[in-house]
């Protein structure tokens, strides 16, 4: 065995401060065995560090809050509704449902009664969109891709101007000059002393009052900040009420004067013409602090909304962050109206991302803290600042804000003073803390993860299965019961533990800690999988508490695998792939990437697993990738068919394809428009293109692996159109070259054709292959009596919790034995994890069926924040309203 040596150029400045030999030795002759090495040395190489208090908005019930958010949207004032709308994108985002997160952020930007709010979500949408500027470019329609882009301030915001008196201008019943000189230091400027007069009260007392100047026609105006040349525009803009063109350092000195003597059309004018200068950072870096002294709106709104536009790198700017964190109450009401609340969110959440630890990100949320107007918004706020104080050490200063947002209901805060509690030395404190929270509510996982931090052994295992019962997303809980069981050198029950949520949620943190696991076992084939697939969703991933890059830690291990040529490269791919290995798969396409072979189709086959493995961001960004290396023009055209596909741009991806086939008759092409063409078209008469259109695929060249898709999918299509016979000789042909997911259609057809036995059997089949098959089971469960059905759900359950059909299905059968209360808990232990929308349907239906008006009616108003156009929510929620007291 070749000893894990890194060379020079492997090594990082900080990679020594890891110790190496408490995680993995890298002396020459010193790489010792798993079973030899001292329980000190496993216990700091499979480290778990304590679950992270999340900065986000959690409450103990969610459904409440959002069917309240819902509620208080049918009846409240329309400048209300962005920011009941952001309070929903905070629920969702502790929630982790990106997707409606962003639905909710647009829904802020659609309702926003303000030039600033619309601004601002606009913005932010903008920036939850990154990545995706290629759609834009890709579209030939520009209109819908600019609809986050600059607005037009100055028409945004209407004009409120003043208007002083008209008519000759008189002094104690005497007609006067027409005329007034002003002297300013040699220079005399002649004006129209009526026009003068006009642009604000204080010059018409000035020349039309008590005052001595009224009956001077000479005035010394030299002690005012103002040129001769400035008020020469002055002078014209009195005359014509409008400003020619001035250059910009002369319109701020307008500016200042007008507003000095409450000009306020001058003033407007000014605002305005400067706002159109702001073309750039540095413009805005420059004329933000004159607009906010100046009180100066148009100006002010200008200079942020280029700084919302470029971020996050205007944050990269130390003017910019201090023009914005320092600004006060009064200066934010210039620049933003009354959507701070909304501007400060927006900030902090993209300077978390950047630095939670940051003085740029503390700022932005004291800024947040006071903004916030309602007992909701003041709870988020608190938390969030308290999270960043702890993670900055600063302790009493986090202990206050947690406590703050316990006080304004924010429960979840409650882990923050725990954390703080065990940190000064009061273990008993938190656990007791936590203890009464699980025994004030109903329970939840994070409740009983976080007590299992304060208590030991037998104890904290417990807390942790219980954990896991409530909430089986926590990753927390199986990585602490692997790494124990590895300490323990019981090695499968380990990898049993850590693969069980890697089967249904791909965590970095838990990819890592196998990793750890496999260099502990000296199984570097299977450590540098691991390595290579957490390369694949982070390419700039850092491992060890962020000391070592994973890249880093991939070369090292590398030393000690087998070189795989080009052949053994795709031997390896089918294997797993045909054993739905998608993890596995990642692994040997990131292998393959560094060989000469064409990268494009590579980076298109990483992007398809991505998607099976749902990471569509990283998915996207492989797809990019894949039209950046493009062999052709034609294959070019297919990848950007499949970005404007996957980005809800189905009319436009079948463009791509049709170009793409006028260029080239190929595999790719013709698959990709039979696929969008199916999915687009809701008329029947189309499953024969369709047909015609996967045929001319399998008549091209390409690989087994994307033949065997194709055939599966033109089975699918004879199914739906009834040629049974077609279907299954698909089917069969898709199982000889290997596409084991072939087995589920073959099985379809076995159950149209009235073989249930021969359907489950195949489905059995497809069990015993795949690598994941939660799937299976859960088709398998289709296709037995009642009995197996339960037991093949309950085993969808336990390798998928996130699928929601067995919950579903497990309900309806207590339903149908009469057991209300029961079927009731089982949708609500999964919608205690999951804001499903088909859980909430079926839950507000069984509340409805018992009477239970107040919860059919709460349910409704949940699910209908999940998806607002529901039709058949929307008609239990009618119906469930006309019972209501």
């Amino acid at each position: 065995m070749r000893t894990f040596f890194p060379s020079e150029s492997c090594k990082e400045t900080q990679f020594d401060a890891l110790n190496p030999q408490s995680w993995l030795q890298v002396e020459r002759g010193k790489l010792s065995k798993f079973s030899s090495q001292s329980p000190s040395s496993i216990e700091s190489f499979i480290k778990v560090p304590e679950p992270t208090i999340l900065p986000f908005f959690k409450p103990v019930d969610y459904v409440e809050v959002l069917a309240q958010i819902h509620e208080e949207l049918e009846s409240c004032p329309l400048h209300e509704r962005s920011n009941l709308y952001l309070l929903q994108f905070q629920v969702f985002k502790g929630l982790g449902e990106v997707k409606l997160m962003r639905r909710s952020l647009r829904s802020a930007w659609l309702k926003a009664s303000t030039v600033h709010e619309k601004l601002i979500f606009g913005a932010w949408l903008k920036y939850e969109k990154q990545g995706e500027e290629l759609v834009s470019d890709l579209l030939s329609c520009r209109g819908k891709c600019a609809e986050y882009g600059p607005l037009d301030i100055a028409s945004e915001l209407p004009i409120d101007l003043t208007v002083s008196s008209t008519g000759p201008v008189t002094t104690n019943g005497k007609q006067i000059s027409r005329t007034v000189s002003f002297q300013i230091g040699d220079e005399k400027i002649i004006c129209d002393r009526q026009k003068i007069a006009g642009l604000s009260a204080p010059f018409y007392a000035m020349l039309n009052g008590c005052f001595t100047e009224s009956l001077c026609e000479d005035i010394d105006l030299s002690e005012n900040s103002i040129s001769p040349s400035g008020l020469r525009v002055i002078s014209d803009f009195s005359l014509t009420g409008s400003l020619s063109e001035v250059p910009p350092n002369l319109l701020l000195e307008i500016l200042v004067f007008a507003n000095k003597f409450c000009c306020e059309r001058l003033k407007d004018a000014c605002d305005r013409k400067l706002a159109s200068l702001v073309t750039s950072r540095q413009d805005a870096v420059e004329l933000l602090e004159y607009a906010l002294e100046e009180n100066s709106p148009v100006l002010a709104v200008s200079c942020l909304q280029v700084f919302l536009q470029e971020l996050p790198d205007c944050l990269n700017d130390n003017q910019v962050v201090e023009l914005l964190s320092k600004a006060n109450r009064q200066q934010r009401s210039i620049m933003v109206g009354s959507a701070s609340f909304s501007l400060y969110c927006f900030l902090s959440e993209v300077a978390m991302s950047l630095d939670q630890r940051s003085d740029r990100t503390a700022c932005f949320l004291e800024r947040l803290v006071e903004s916030a107007e309602t007992n909701r918004q003041r709870l988020v706020a608190y938390h969030q600042l308290g999270c960043v104080r702890l993670l900055r050490k600063e302790y009493d200063a986090a202990e206050q804000l947690f406590e703050a947002a316990l006080n304004a209901g924010h429960v979840y805060s409650i882990v923050g003073l725990a954390r703080l509690g065990y940190i000064k030395g009061h273990k008993h404190w938190s656990y007791d803390k936590l203890s009464s929270v699980i025994s004030s509510f109903t329970p939840l996982g994070w409740m009983y993860q976080e007590r299992s931090l304060y208590c030991e052994d037998d104890k904290r295992w417990e807390d942790l299965e219980k954990a896991t019962e409530l909430d089986p997303t926590l990753t927390y809980p199986y990585m602490y019961r692997a790494a124990s069981l590895m300490r323990k050198q019981n090695v499968q029950a380990a990898l049993a533990e850590i693969n069980q949520i890697l089967g249904f949620k791909l965590a970095l943190e838990c990819l890592e800690l196998r990793f750890c696991f496999y260099l502990a076992l000296e199984d570097y084939q299977a450590a540098i999988c691991d390595v290579q697939a957490i390369l694949t969703l982070s390419p700039d991933y850092r491992m060890f508490e962020g000391r070592v890059a994973a890249s880093q830690l991939r070369t090292l291990v590398r030393e000690h695998v087998e070189n795989w040529t080009t052949a053994d490269c795709w031997l390896q791919l089918y294997d797993r792939w045909s054993s739905v290995d998608d993890i596995g798969s990642l692994s040997v396409i990131y292998q393959m990437l560094e060989s000469d072979a064409a990268k494009g189709v590579l980076y298109f086959r990483q992007s398809l697993l991505l998607l099976r493995l749902n990471c569509p961001e990283a998915a996207m960004r492989s797809l990019q990738l894949a039209r950046q290396h493009a062999s052709s023009e034609h294959e070019r055209l297919v990848y950007e068919g499949w970005i404007l596909y996957d980005t809800s741009h189905c009319k436009e991806g079948l463009r791509k394809a049709e170009e793409s086939i006028s260029l080239k008759r190929s595999f790719e092409a013709f698959f990709l428009k039979a696929y969008a063409l199916a999915d687009s078209s809701q008329d029947p008469s189309c499953s024969s293109t369709v047909v015609s259109l996967l045929e001319d695929a399998l008549t091209c060249p390409s690989d087994r692996l994307r033949k065997g898709q194709a055939l599966n999918n033109l089975g699918s299509v004879y199914v739906d159109c009834g040629e049974l016979d077609l279907a299954a000789d698909c089917y069969i042909s898709a199982l000889k070259i290997r596409h084991t997911r072939a087995h589920q259609g073959l099985a379809r057809v076995h159950f149209l054709r009235n073989d249930k036995t021969a359907a489950y059997d195949e489905m059995t089949k497809l069990i015993e292959k795949a690598r994941n098959n939660a799937s299976a089971y859960e088709k398998r469960s289709e296709y037995c009596e009642r009995e197996l059905t339960k037991a093949d759900l309950e085993m969808v359950t336990r390798l998928d919790p996130l699928r929601v059909y067995p919950y579903r299905y497990r309900a309806a059968v207590l339903m149908d034995n009469h057991k209300e209360n029961e079927a009731i808990e089982e949708l609500s232990r999964a919608i205690a994890f999951k804001a499903d929308l088909h859980l909430l349907h079926l839950r507000a239906a069984f509340h409805e069926h018992i009477g239970d008006v107040l919860g059919a009616l709460r349910d409704c108003r949940a699910a209908l924040s999940v998806d607002p156009n529901h039709p058949e929510m929307l008609e239990l929620q009618s119906r469930v309203n006309s019972h209501e007291p």
